[in-house]
C-alpha cells in the first residue's frame, strides 16, 4: 500500500480491517502460527535475488554475501527458531498459590496483542523489518509493516513478496516518507516496534503516548570495544574488523569507539590496518566492500572526519588501496581516528560508518570510568580473558547485551533478548523476550471449593479472624527478635 497522499486516513482503516479480522478469527492455533511462519520464510528464498539486487540498488552497492550473511540468515534462522520453541512459548505457565488459596490454581495465559506495528530502519531494511513480523506472527498477531523511505527499492520488493504471501488483513506494507511515518507511529497500535536512531525514536515515543501504545524501541548509541592489555592479537583483530567494517559499519551494534591500553595502540593501528586488507584485497572498491547508503550520511561522516582533523586527531586511512574509495559512489575507506579530544564530534555521536576512534586508557578502572560517563550503549565489547578485569567490567557497566571475544554476534544468538537500556533502547525482541512482549501475560485465577479467603465477607465472623491473623502474620517473629 502506497500512503503519501492522505497517510492517516488510508492507515486507519488498515488498521480497523486486520483488528476486526483479528477479533472475528479469535487467537491462531499453533497449526496456523507454524503455517504463517512457513510462508514467510519461503516468500524469503523465493525472492531471495530480488532482494539482494534491491538492496544493492538503494545503497550504490552492497555486497551479495553481506546480505545473504547479515540479513536473509538472520531472517529465516529466527523463523526456524520461533516455528521450533512455539509449543513451549504458547504454553500456560502455571505459578505459585499461596497457602491460604491453596485449593485453586493459578496460571499465565499468553495471548495475542492484536495488531502490531513494525517500523523498520535503513541500514538492515530486510532483517529489521522480517524478524520483528516473524516475532509478530509467531506470537498470533497481525502487522503493519512501514520501512524506511531511504531503500525505497527494498521497500517495494518488501512489499510486493509479502502481499503475495499473506491477505492485507494478516500482513501489511505502507510506503511513504517522513509524513507517512509520523502518522504511522501515531496509530492506536496494540503494540509498536521502532528501530532507529535515539532522535527519532523520542518523537515516535511522544507519538504512541497519544493512545498509550506500549512500545519497544531499539535504538543505537556508542557501543565500546575495550581491549584488555596484551590482547591486540588476531583474533581480536579479526573480530573488531569484522564487527566495524561489515555493512561498511552502518550496524546500530558495531563497536563505535576501541578503548585500548596505551602499551598496545600503535600495534593496534598496525594490525587493524593489516586486518582491514586481508579483509578486503581489493581495498573500498572491491565487490565485497558496501556503499555509503545515501549522500547525506556520506557527507555527515566527511564532516566528522574534518572535524576530527581541525582539532588535531591523527585520521588514519588503513587496509589496501584506500584511495580507490574515490573511484565508487559514496564509499568511504576503512579509517582510524586516534588521539581525539572528548569534544570532537565523532567522539559524541553515534558514527554509523566504517570509523573507528581509538582512545588508551592505563587500568581497567579508567576504562570503566569512560565507559560509566556516557549514556548506556546497546553493545558492549571486552576482548580479553573471564578474569577479575572482565567481571568488574560486566558487574559496573550497563548495556544492552555484551559479546567477550567477540562483536556482533550475540544478535545471531535467536535465545537472547536483544534490546538496549536508556538511550539506547527500551525492551527486547528475540528470544522468548520477543514472544512476551508482543504478547498479553493474562494472569486466571480458579478458586477452588475450599477456600479459607472465600469466607472474608460480611458479616465477618471467627473464619475471617483467622484468616486475616495468617495473611498478616500475626504469630511470627524475625530471626533476630527471637529470644
Amino acid at each position: 500500500m502506497r500512503a503519501e497522499s492522505h497517510p492517516a486516513l488510508g492507515m486507519t482503516a488498515l488498521l480497523a480491517r486486520q483488528r476486526e479480522a483479528f477479533l472475528k478469527d479469535g487467537p491462531p492455533s499453533l497449526a496456523q502460527r507454524r503455517t504463517r511462519l512457513a510462508r514467510l520464510r519461503a516468500a524469503v528464498l523465493a525472492c531471495r535475488e530480488e532482494l539482494a539486487t534491491a538492496i544493492s540498488a538503494d545503497f550504490g552497492h552492497r555486497s551479495r554475501h553481506e546480505t545473504d550473511i547479515m540479513e536473509l540468515a538472520g531472517v529465516i534462522q529466527a523463523i526456524d527458531y520461533l516455528h521450533r520453541k512455539l509449543p513451549r512459548f504458547m504454553r500456560r505457565e502455571r505459578r505459585h498459590v499461596g497457602l491460604l488459596y491453596r485449593s485453586g490454581r493459578a496460571y499465565v495465559e499468553y495471548q495475542p496483542k492484536g495488531v502490531i506495528g513494525v517500523m523498520a530502519p535503513w541500514n538492515y531494511p530486510i532483517a529489521l523489518t522480517l524478524i520483528p513480523l516473524a516475532t509478530a506472527l509467531a506470537a498470533g498477531n497481525r502487522a503493519m509493516l512501514k520501512p524506511s523511505e531511504l531503500t525505497p527499492r527494498t521497500g517495494e520488493t518488501l512489499l510486493r513478496m509479502l502481499a503475495a504471501s499473506f491477505a492485507e488483513d494478516e500482513v501489511t506494507v505502507v510506503l511513504g516518507g517522513p509524513e507517512t511515518g509520523a502518522a504511522f507511529s501515531a496509530l492506536p497500535f496494540d503494540h509498536l516496534l521502532f528501530t532507529g536512531s535515539t532522535a527519532v525514536g523520542r518523537k515516535v515515543m511522544q507519538a504512541a503516548s497519544e493512545h498509550l501504545v506500549p512500545l519497544t524501541l531499539e535504538l543505537g548509541g556508542k557501543s565500546p570495544a575495550i581491549v584488555a592489555r596484551g590482547h591486540v592479537n588476531r583474533r581480536t583483530m579479526n573480530s573488531i574488523a569484522f564487527g566495524k567494517l561489515a555493512n561498511a559499519g552502518q550496524t546500530c551494534v558495531a563497536p563505535d569507539y576501541a578503548l585500548v591500553h596505551e602499551d598496545d595502540l600503535e600495534a593496534f593501528i598496525t594490525q587493524f590496518s593489516a586486518t582491514a586488507a586481508h579483509f578486503y584485497p581489493q581495498g573500498p572498491s572491491g565487490t565485497d566492500y558496501t556503499s555509503i547508503a545515501s549522500d547525506r550520511h556520506y557527507a555527515r561522516l566527511q564532516g566528522l572526519l574534518d572535524d576530527a582533523r581541525q582539532r588535531g586527531a591523527r585520521v588514519i586511512a588503513a587496509g589496501a588501496h584506500p584511495e580507490s574509495a574515490a573511484s565508487r559512489l559514496r564509499t568511504l575507506a576503512p579509517t582510524l581516528v586516534v588521539d581525539a579530544g572528548d569534544d570532537a564530534a565523532i567522539l559524541q555521536e553515534e558514527i554509523f560508518g566504517p570509523i573507528l576512534p581509538v582512545r588508551t586508557y592505563r587500568t581497567m578502572n579508567e576504562a570503566i570510568d569512560y565507559v560509566n560517563a556516557r549514556p548506556r550503549p546497546l553493545a558492549l565489547y571486552y576482548f580479553g580473558a573471564e578474569d577479575a578485569d572482565c567481571e568488574m567490567l560486566l558487574a559496573r557497566t550497563t548495556s544492552g547485551n555484551v559479546g567477550i571475544n567477540n562483536t556482533l554476534l550475540h544478535v545471531a544468538q535467536d535465545d537472547l533478548p536483544f534490546g538496549g537500556i536508556g538511550p539506547s533502547g527500551m525492551g527486547a525482541y528475540h528470544g522468548i523476550e520477543g514472544f512476551r512482549a508482543m504478547s498479553h501475560a493474562k494472569g486466571v485465577f480458579v478458586q477452588g471449593r475450599w477456600n479459607l479467603p472465600g469466607k472474608l465477607h460480611a458479616p465477618f465472623g471467627r473464619f475471617a479472624q483467622l484468616a486475616i491473623a495468617m495473611m498478616l502474620g500475626f504469630g511470627r517473629q524475625s530471626g533476630k527478635d527471637k529470644r
